[in-house]
């Protein structure tokens, strides 16, 4: 008698995440759930740590619930233990990680449990030393997403895991009901702005430095314009003070805001001037709502815009060639909303719910493959 395949329905998941930090990976993890539960799977939610705890309204309107630890993120002994905990109070049929001190904790925890594990990749960069440790620890893991192409294959390099391991889920869905964004027209304020957390990844020095350099050279753009940058992180301070020396006044740092996509409506273009990227959420979601993206050609992002169709590409950490970007953005307004709409048109070309719910279902496939095999294996 054939033995009786475990249905999706049936599998339990803890996911485990490293904080509830607004602006990080966090946000998308109610949209993730979602998708694993309309396959049937049930997910419960927990994070290793709060930090600013601004994610919490995106879980709050998802009516997501998700458990938080008390405690600190360098406690890694208390934190394991917790783990631990977790998994002997949830018996999960398996543990979803996402980011890397969720993942080097979570794989320990749950190989000794005999749970199996499924580990999210972001990062287009990592830190040489969780570089090294997961790396050391990646056969740990059962299962490895990427959330991007061009992260599927840097964690299959930096990370050394076969290809039968490792699958690929844009961590993105498209959502037809968005807010639209605004059309510029003559007479008004060019709005332009950015998301994302006040980190030196993100690139915002290099936005405010580009924006000094077009008023150097004494560029004239054909309307008034102005530059909003939306987050909070470690980066506000020293970016304060670039603004103050190099005077761009143009540029200003807005606090982070929980409604993106109302901050979306209110622009004309988006602007992503980042180092480094995995998925880039942010810029994807300005796509999808209408906008051009002026970016750097990191991560996922030269997949998706079309340059001078839908946005423009620049070399990432390049001073002269953002402010080259910015220059041809602002030179021509009234271009801007038929570019915008051919990024919409893209965004969902490339990212819509029904593929989004098909990957999802792909790896609840295999995962509940690699939890009948546990179970059979341990008789």
């Amino acid at each position: 008698m054939a033995e009786r395949k475990v249905p999706i329905a049936e599998l339990r998941i803890v996911y485990l995440i490293n904080s509830v930090e607004g602006g990080g990976a966090a946000l998308p993890v109610p949209r993730i759930v979602q998708a694993l539960a309309s396959h049937g799977a049930s997910v419960s939610v927990f994070a290793l740590t709060r930090r600013d705890g601004r994610a919490l309204q995106t879980f709050d309107r998802a009516g997501l619930p998700v458990i938080i630890r008390q405690g600190g993120e360098r406690d890694h002994r208390a934190a394991f233990q917790w783990v631990g905990r977790i998994l002997d109070e949830q018996r999960p049929d398996a543990l979803w990680t996402s980011l890397s001190r969720a993942t080097l904790l979570g794989q320990r925890a749950a190989c000794s449990r005999g749970v199996p594990v499924v580990s999210w990749q972001h990062a287009a960069s990592l830190k040489p030393g969780n570089a090294f440790l997961l790396r050391r620890q990646q056969h740990l893991s059962a299962l490895w997403i990427g959330d991007s192409d061009q992260v599927t294959r840097l964690t299959r390099q930096r990370l050394g895991v076969t290809a039968e391991r490792l699958l690929t889920w844009p961590i993105f869905a498209a959502d037809p009901s968005a807010l639209p964004s605004a059309e510029w027209r003559p007479g008004q304020c060019l709005n332009i702005g950015s998301l994302g957390r006040l980190h030196p990844v993100k690139g915002y020095d290099v936005l405010i430095k580009a924006v000094a350099m077009l008023r150097r050279t004494g560029f004239r753009a054909p309307a008034e314009w102005r530059i909003s940058i939306a987050g909070e992180g470690g980066e506000r301070g020293r970016l304060s003070r670039l603004i103050s020396e190099l005077s761009p006044e143009n540029v200003a740092l807005v606090p982070f805001t929980p409604d993106p996509a109302s901050f979306l409506a209110g622009l004309h273009a988006y602007v992503q001037p980042s180092r480094s990227e995995g998925f880039c959420i942010a810029a994807h979601e300005a796509m999808q709502a209408g906008l051009p993206v002026l970016a750097s050609e990191v991560g996922e992002i030269p997949n998706s815009i079309e340059q001078g169709r839908s946005g423009w590409l620049v070399r990432g950490g390049d001073v002269e060639d953002l402010a080259d970007g910015l220059s041809a953005l602002l030179s021509e307004p009234q271009r801007l909303r038929a570019m915008g709409q051919n990024a919409r048109r893209r965004v969902f070309e490339r990212f819509g719910q029904d593929r989004f719910r098909t990957n999802a279902g792909t790896i609840l496939d295999r995962l509940a493959g690699i939890v009948r095999a546990r179970r059979l294996a341990s008789g």
